[in-house]
């Protein structure tokens, strides 16, 4: 591919993205790598609107990379706590110490160094590079590979790693090539702004696209047809039974979760793969003066690659002892400031609302 190609198109997608794209988002009034580092993590599977809340909570509680770095964990998770895919939470935090204690609490300045760092991509690196530095590097997240796809006509199966690097090195060469300063960030921004509002995965607005005179897909009539992938994710479904254990005080027992798989880390009501076992678990419970059993309504929590059948069993009257091996008692005041899943938050704040 041509530099003069790679020049005339991100010349229209600069010139697009100044006239017609996204310019009022909080994280694209900035050039600090913390607060850009920050956006892309949590704009990652997310939509913007939910993020947004959450970017200005985390910005008023963690100003800096040094704040987050310092902050306990469970708080952490806990402002996380219902924007889902929680593994980005902990890596948030592993990456922001590694920043303070590997380098001086400043962002490294290339997309090679930032890749380094814990959960941040090819993409994501290639993202604050740009955007921060004007580094002239690609990205390739789902939006921007579905415009180059498009724009290309790339058909090859991008559930091949050779494939997927081709396009790589097709996304590089369209990189600007004249005031990087400027055109890096506009540009990076345009194909993100293309792939959000009008180079959609179904029914796109090709007629409002800077591109359509070059796209072949377009050319072709059949736009949807891209990007091609022929992996799909497998679906399953698990059944989990959630035991609820609330004290005399309107407390409920917490346990925190494995370091690993869902939920990891995070603290969370019991959870017993069938029935037996839980009432196994509910015959060794301390009373003091009864134990009063009730079965909640069941629900469905659908995650990336399965479904949660969930069905939780609300028992009161417990001791305020130690029921399971691990966990402690934790009142309502205390939910807000620990990582809980969303699904077993709304559950204990029903169930609290019940109280009264």
């Amino acid at each position: 591919m041509s530099e003069a190609m790679g020049g005339s198109v991100a010349e229209r997608v600069v010139a697009w993205q100044m006239a017609s794209g996204r310019n009022h988002l909080p994280w694209q009034q900035t050039r600090d790598p913390y607060r850009v580092w920050l956006s892309e993590i949590m704009l990652q599977q997310t939509q913007v609107s939910t993020v947004l809340d959450y970017y200005a909570r985390f910005l008023a509680r963690f100003p800096d990379v040094a704040a987050l770095a310092a902050a306990p964990q469970d708080e952490v998770m806990g402002l996380w706590s219902g924007l889902g895919y929680y593994t980005r939470a902990r890596n948030l935090h592993r990456c922001a110490q590694q920043v303070v204690s590997e380098h001086g609490g400043a962002f490294p300045r290339s997309a090679e160094v930032l890749a380094t760092l814990p959960g941040i991509g090819r993409s994501t690196a290639g993202a604050i590079a740009a955007f921060c530095f004007s580094q002239r590097v690609p990205i390739l997240d789902a939006n921007v590979r579905r415009v180059l796809t498009r724009l290309l006509g790339f058909d090859a199966d991008l559930a091949s790693a050779r494939n997927e690097k081709v396009l790589w090195e097709h996304a590089q060469a369209l990189l600007p090539v004249h005031d990087l300063e400027n055109a890096m960030p506009r540009y990076t921004q345009g194909l993100m702004d293309l792939g959000a509002t009008v180079c959609v995965p179904r029914a796109p607005r090709c007629e409002l696209c800077p591109l359509n005179h070059s796209c072949v897909a377009f050319k072709k009539g059949d736009p949807e047809r891209y990007p091609v992938k022929t992996r799909k994710l497998s679906r399953r479904s698990e059944s989990w039974q959630l035991l609820v254990l609330r004290n005399p005080q309107g407390q409920v027992w917490l346990q925190r979760r494995p370091g690993t798989g869902i939920w990891a880390g995070m603290h969370c009501v019991p959870i017993f793969e069938d029935s037996a076992s839980l009432h196994r678990c509910m015959e060794t419970l301390p009373s003091a003066s009864g134990l009063s059993v009730q079965e909640l309504q069941p629900f469905v929590h659908v995650l990336t690659h399965r479904d949660l059948h969930l069905h939780p069993v609300l028992v009161t009257g417990v001791a305020a002892a130690q029921p399971t091996e691990d966990g402690e008692w934790l009142g309502a005041g205390q939910w807000s400031s620990i990582g809980l899943p969303a699904p077993i938050r709304k559950l204990l704040d029903t169930t609290q609302a019940s109280l009264w």
